[in-house]
């Protein structure tokens, strides 16, 4: 294997592998990567191979490690990671033979978790991302491999790490291909070496990462599901957002005439302590439904941030009203040595890759587009949602008949006894009765653009977005409740008045 990095020759004919001496192959690789972190780039240009305009040099001293003397892009040199650990990055000695899919007989599951990707994307499954994005060309990478066209995935993964050199897993899955072209020997691994660096955390990070990104290759959402807790969408909020922490992927959806279509979706990290905030600093993403209140310009921020930040209105009404505090929960992008971070290292941001981040920026809107954060996302079809709103449905109703009928006894009944109405308390929700009565002044009222969200956990939730007009009127107020169930009935804790 040093002699292959040194002089950038590939053996021929290519070594078809099997998994006692896949595993050997591909641990050698995973060493050799981790003593020299621009190895494989080094190797493409000994071999003659262009990097585009970005062409990379390196020198090889005698150990055999390759010495990166220019390159066309970042790199996460040593210096770049202790740079970004403060917020959770993995550093370039993380690093972890990237096909391996279990610690048990690794090379012969890495085998058949890429022969299942294959035929997943055979059997036509929805697209994993946009086209061109580079987490789909790594997953084509994984399929060619599955399919035993070794030279193929080698050259695309070549292609890959020339175009995304500070992408940490795909230089690895480049070093493994590298390494299966070598043909079997008798020879043992580095066991001493083999198990330090099973030991690294780094590298149980990005055994992780790999993992969870095929996993979302072969566990595709349903046809014509969405979220359990979309179960309308005004026509207003062009696009949603969905997180699945248990997966470390982001799902957006656009709304459509025919209802929510997922349109792309995206590796993300999340805390470093996991999930359900609880209090300030305590590393964790706030589970809940929120909405998008700004767009930040990366100029503003810190080269850590990447390519932007999109904050969103973690503490809620809800988790205020369980005590939850902390804030500043942002979706983010990565420094520029960095394209993507581990499953579980960030603050409580949720952090995405720049390319990824960059197309979210094109397509949220601010106050407008909901983000939901779930440990794990339960899938439920059209028709279900339909049925689960039924019972808020039949509130809103009756909550805006009876301020329609001036009736301040029955609609008092729709209110906490805390209620609170952007933030001011009111007097046991009298004097939100008492407005509300003033306010329709015995009018009938249309509501449009309703949205419901829905979120379950110890209690049953539902977050109701809607503009409202009178008869005779051409504009009015519009609306976020947020709603409470109580046995069999809904009632409000808080209401923002949007405009």
């Amino acid at each position: 294997m040093t002699d292959i990095v040194r002089h950038g020759r590939l053996q021929n004919p290519p070594f078809r592998p099997r998994s006692g001496h896949l595993l050997a192959a591909l641990m050698t690789a995973s060493v050799l990567m981790l003593a020299a972190p621009g190895a494989a780039l080094a190797s493409a240009s000994a071999s003659g191979t262009k990097a585009g305009s970005a062409k990379t040099t390196a020198t090889v001293g005698k150990t055999g490690k390759a010495k990166p003397a220019a390159a066309g892009g970042a790199r996460a040199s040593a210096k770049d990671a202790r740079g970004a650990s403060a917020k959770g990055a993995v550093p370039p000695k993380g690093r972890k033979n990237a096909l391996v899919a279990d610690t048990k007989a690794p090379g012969y599951r890495s085998e058949r978790a890429a022969q299942s990707a294959a035929r997943t994307v055979r059997r036509g499954a929805a697209p994993l991302q946009e086209a061109g994005n580079a987490e789909a060309r790594l997953i084509a990478v994984y399929e060619m491999f599955g399919r035993g066209q070794a030279r193929p995935a080698l050259a695309k993964a070549r292609d890959l790490v020339r175009d995304y050199p500070n992408f940490q897993l795909a230089q690895l899955v480049y070093g493994d291909l590298l390494a299966a072209q070598v043909p079997p020997t008798n020879s043992l691994p580095d066991t001493a070496s083999i198990a330090k660096m099973r030991g690294n955390p780094g590298m149980s990070d990005l055994h992780e990462e790999s993992k969870r990104r095929l996993q979302a290759l072969r566990d595709r959402p349903p046809p014509n599901t969405v979220p359990s807790q979309f179960l309308a969408l005004s026509t207003r909020s062009r696009y949603a957002i969905a997180v699945d922490a248990s997966r470390s992927r982001l799902y957006l959806f656009e709304n459509t005439d025919k209802g929510l279509k997922l349109t792309a979706d995206y590796y993300i990290s999340v805390g470093k302590s996991g999930t359900d905030k609880l209090a300030e600093g305590d590393a964790r993403t706030p589970l809940g439904v929120y909405y998008i209140t700004s767009s930040l310009d990366p100029k503003s921020l810190k080269d850590f941030y990447g390519a932007g930040a999109l904050p969103i209105n973690y503490p809620n009404p809800y988790d205020v009203r369980r005590g939850r505090t902390g804030g500043g929960i942002w979706l983010h992008g990565t420094p520029p040595q960095q394209f993507a971070r581990a499953p579980l290292a960030s603050d409580g941001c949720v952090v995405m890759a720049n390319p990824d981040l960059k197309q979210l920026l094109r397509k949220v809107q601010i106050g407008a587009t909901p983000v939901v954060t779930a440990r794990s996302l339960q899938w439920i079809s059209q028709p279900q949602a339909e049925k689960e709103s039924q019972s808020i449905t039949s509130a809103i109703n009756g909550w805006k008949e009876a301020r329609a009928a001036g009736n301040e006894a029955q609609l008092k009944k729709f209110y906490l006894p805390d209620f609170q109405r952007n933030s001011k308390k009111a007097t046991e929700g009298i004097s939100a009765v008492d407005e509300e009565v003033k306010y329709a002044q015995g009018k009938r009222v249309q509501l449009k653009d309703v949205s419901y969200l829905h979120w379950r956990d110890s209690e049953d939730t539902m977050v109701v977005t809607f503009g409202e007009v009178f008869d005779g009127d051409r504009s009015g107020r519009s609306r976020r409740q947020y709603w409470l169930r109580q046995g069999s009935e809904w009632k409000l804790f808080h209401e923002e008045i949007l405009g």
